[in-house]
């Protein structure tokens, strides 16, 4: 691994660092198609956050000020396959730890300030010591096969023409195979059985991490939760609607279901 997660930053920096800039709406500052190197003391790092090192560089993560003299931003997900993949994921990682950060200043049971652990990767309460970690939200997605055709949907949030396999939250109590099943017939009205697990992805948007599965047909008609999505429906790989992007876990189900029928 070329990064090194950590705690406690180095007691002196004789080089810039690694600095994972995010402006108010998310994007990442990629001036130059680089993320930039700043520094320690920069004005851009004030209250910013150490996260390791990466190939020996040490890394920080900020919120950008709208005072900052930095202007190049881009959106995450539009980098992908455009810088490595480790430092891909490392973006993401800086992205949700930057989130969590923001988002538990103050400690949730008694309102008191909460200050950075020394030790581990959590925000403690110094008045009843109560300790926050960083927050992953578990959700399956799922392509479903019934013979040669794959059950697609639309989102409410989607953009025009675009389709995309079953997702949705585990629900507290919840197998990742009852929340397979649930979603499915919930939104879809249909019954799966033969849920096998295939792959998994975090996705920093801002806090989950996606968990894929394939499944076959097992009975009904569709019958969409329209309050869920928009529309649904069957189709073959020669009558596939606008697919997600490469970097999304969805096109890796799609892909395999695609390869399963080239065989």
């Amino acid at each position: 691994m070329k990064f090194i997660p950590a705690i406690i930053p180095p007691e002196s920096f004789s080089d810039s660092v690694l600095s994972f800039l995010f402006s108010a709406d998310g994007k990442i500052a990629i001036p130059n198609g680089l993320l930039p190197r700043l520094p320690a003391d920069s004005p851009e790092l004030y209250q910013g956050t150490y996260l390791g090192t990466y190939e020996g560089t040490p890394c920080y993560v900020a919120r950008v000020q709208p005072d900052s003299s930095i202007d190049s931003f881009e959106e995450v997900r539009g980098l992908f396959s455009s810088i490595p993949d480790e430092l891909y994921s490392l973006i993401g990682y800086a992205s949700q730890i930057l989130t969590w950060r923001e988002n538990h200043r103050f400690c949730s049971r008694c309102g008191t300030k909460a200050e950075p652990s020394d030790t581990e990767r959590a925000m403690v309460c110094p008045s009843c010591k109560l300790a926050n970690y960083p927050r992953i939200s578990p959700s399956m997605i799922v392509a479903v096969t019934r013979g040669n055709e794959l059950l697609m949907a639309r989102g409410h949030h989607f953009p025009p023409g675009l389709y995309s396999v079953v997702a949705g939250f585990v629900e507290p109590g919840e197998t990742l195979e009852q929340c397979v099943a649930r979603e499915v017939m919930e939104e879809t009205g249909l019954k799966i059985k033969n849920i096998q697990y295939l792959t998994s992805q975090p996705w920093p948007f801002p806090h989950s991490i996606m968990i894929g599965f394939k499944a076959d047909y097992a009975g009904g008609e569709i019958r969409i939760d329209p309050k869920e999505i928009e529309d649904a429906g069957w189709y073959t790989p020669d009558d596939l609607p606008q697919l997600p992007s490469k970097a999304t876990i969805a096109r890796k189900l799609i892909d395999d279901y695609l390869a399963r029928q080239s065989r």
